[in-house]
């Protein structure tokens, strides 16, 4: 390594400022997949979006009971997509041996 001497502050800057960023260019990680913004969908892109894709009458059914999150305007249903990915995620059901867990019940 070789010995730098500078004269003017301004100089020192410079030289890391070109040091900083040479650092990050070689340093960079993979790039990161951008998140999808959040969309609203009617009812015929939910069921197409939904994994097992349901028929408009049971969708409408859900709606009918409070199973699904909607929002409602003008007369026409529509889902926001986080919203969607929420309650789909909170579907899972318990095993049954986490159920006896909870009860704290033995096995027979």
């Amino acid at each position: 390594m070789s010995d730098i001497i500078l004269t003017t502050q301004s100089e020192l800057a410079d030289m890391i400022l070109v040091q900083v960023r040479k650092a990050l260019t070689e340093h960079q990680p993979a790039s990161i997949p951008a998140a999808e913004p959040d969309r609203w969908m009617n009812i015929a892109e939910l069921c197409e979006y939904l994994p097992d894709h349901p028929v408009r009458a049971t969708v409408y059914q859900w709606v009918r009971l409070s199973m699904i999150p909607v929002n409602k305007g003008s007369k026409q249903l529509r889902f926001l997509k986080s919203e969607i990915d929420t309650w789909i995620k909170s579907g899972r059901r318990k095993t049954f041996a986490e159920l006896r867990a909870e009860t704290g019940r033995a096995k027979r």
